[in-house]
């Protein structure tokens, strides 16, 4: 894990990215415009969180937004909101235990064991315990 990229304006853990390893984040040096994304021009969530001057998604209120990645992906929408309510550190902690334990974030192209999930608070759960619980 390389911490030191944290989560992406979106939500997306750049800590755990295996897409690019030339990548420096796509929030590198807090509110400067750096990014290394392949898609940032034309990420929709990015320039979202750029026009209302926010770090990411987590500090808006997601709940009903479906800005670009949130359109149709689970994962961004519970990352940003388990950093919302929890904070981002603790975001980074839990990924970075998840890890350890074996969770994989990207297992073949961009999917991995957090794709696995279609509802939002199980995902979240997921990130907390590293558990998956039955219904």
């Amino acid at each position: 894990m390389k911490r030191e990229l944290g989560i992406a304006r979106c939500g997306l853990a750049c800590c755990l990215c295996s897409e690019n390893v030339e990548c420096k984040g796509c929030k590198q040096d807090g509110f400067k415009d750096l990014c290394w994304c392949k898609d940032a021009d034309f990420c929709e969530t990015r320039k979202c969180v750029l026009r209302k001057g926010l770090m990411g998604c987590y500090e808006c209120e997601p709940a009903g937004c479906r800005i670009g990645l949130y359109a149709d992906k689970i994962k961004p929408r519970a990352f940003a909101e388990y950093a919302r309510r929890y904070g981002v550190e603790e975001l980074l902690d839990c990924l970075e235990r998840n890890e350890q334990a074996g969770i994989v974030y990207h297992r073949e192209g961009i999917m991995g064991d957090y794709d696995e999930f279609d509802d939002l608070e199980k995902l979240i759960d997921f990130i907390r315990t590293g558990k998956r619980r039955e219904s």
